[in-house]
């Protein structure tokens, strides 16, 4: 992939022919006017993102609330229109496919979200809601192929096949993620981009539907895009996690990099608010100071997005807007100074 002017090339994964691919991946939305001659505002959700997914590979998109997450799992499914940047779906550009264009699609990418149960239709029987996609597509030769495709469905979730005749609101909320698990699976997709999806749930119930994800994958050869802002969920199911801070993406890495050996002070701070569960490798854990509130993607920091927050800034870093650059453990980082914190780090 050849580098646009001014910014590093595009972190690849290994693979060849990744399934999904952003390039300098955008999208701002315009806001109201303060007043009749107020200047326009834009709000920078997602602010040029560039990343590979490869074939049966769990990716991780991770950082705080309000960083962008939603919105590149949104573009990534074209539920969103881009601003700007490209979107390459197993070789395809379907950046300005219009909605008609994208809907044979469809049937490759799925989304799970966040809130099970409002993600589903309250008036519609989990039949009704598992057939009405095969139907939609064609799957389903009749009524009675649909009848015998949510029954199994339903069994690859494990759940009973007589849940078919209940209704959302019948069932616990891991039982109603399943279902939306389900849903997903219905097309037989390539790629599941799940927004948050256990975050609504109890512990020992995130578990579960993590585990059944996980599962899942290695059945169907499924390729995932997990966004969360929980780094202990994703710690153990993906191979690679991105993190994200306003809109931009501050570090990529293997999973087991990622928390062995964070690169960004911004990482650093996510990884040190995760619990260990071990009492006293928790009292002998560094603190890494986070000062401030995230700044608002209206009107962002000069430089560096993180920098008014970040303990180590320093002049250059309000300046100058660093890139996203390969580094020797094979991950990404966009810091001027990650040289100086590899060898803090090693130090520790």
């Amino acid at each position: 992939m050849p580098a646009r002017p001014q910014v590093a090339a595009a972190p690849r994964a290994e693979s060849a022919k990744p399934l999904l691919v952003l390039e300098g991946l955008k999208k701002h939305f315009a806001l109201p006017r303060d007043g009749f001659l107020a200047p326009a505002r834009v709000l920078r959700a997602v602010d040029g993102v560039d990343l590979s997914v490869n074939r049966g590979e769990t990716v991780g998109l991770v950082g705080e609330s309000g960083c962008g997450k939603s919105t590149l799992a949104r573009l990534v499914t074209r539920l969103h229109h881009p601003t700007g940047g490209r979107i390459l779906f197993d070789g395809q550009d379907i950046t300005d496919l219009s909605q008609a264009e994208i809907r044979p699609l469809r049937r490759r990418m799925q989304m799970i979200f966040q809130d099970p149960y409002a993600s589903l239709n309250p008036r519609m029987s989990v039949g009704d809601i598992l057939a009405g996609p095969l139907r939609l597509h064609g799957i389903a030769a009749d009524d009675q192929a649909a009848k015998k495709r949510v029954g199994e469905l339903l069994e690859i979730v494990n759940l009973p096949a007589r849940s078919a005749e209940k209704f959302p609101h019948e069932f616990s909320g891991g039982q109603r993620q399943r279902i939306s698990i389900a849903r997903a699976l219905a097309l037989q997709p390539d790629l599941v981009v799940a927004d948050e999806p256990v975050s609504a749930l109890d512990v020992n119930i995130q578990a579960q539907i993590i585990n059944l994800m996980v599962d899942l994958q290695e059945r169907f050869g499924l390729t995932y895009l997990l966004i969360a802002h929980d780094l202990a969920v994703v710690r153990h199911v993906c191979d690679r996690i991105v993190v994200l801070y306003l809109g931009k993406v501050m570090e990529i890495a293997a999973s087991d990099v990622l928390f062995r050996s964070p690169r960004h002070p911004y990482t650093q701070t996510l990884i040190a608010a995760v619990p260990v569960p071990d009492p006293r490798l928790e009292r002998g854990r560094r603190s890494v100071a986070l000062k401030g509130e995230i700044p608002s993607p209206i009107n962002p920091p000069s430089g560096c997005r993180f920098v008014t927050r970040c303990p180590i800034a320093q002049p250059l870093c309000s300046q100058v807007e660093p890139v996203l650059r390969p580094n020797a453990h094979g991950g990404w980082v966009a810091c001027h100074f990650a040289e100086g914190i590899d060898a803090a780090h090693a130090a520790a």
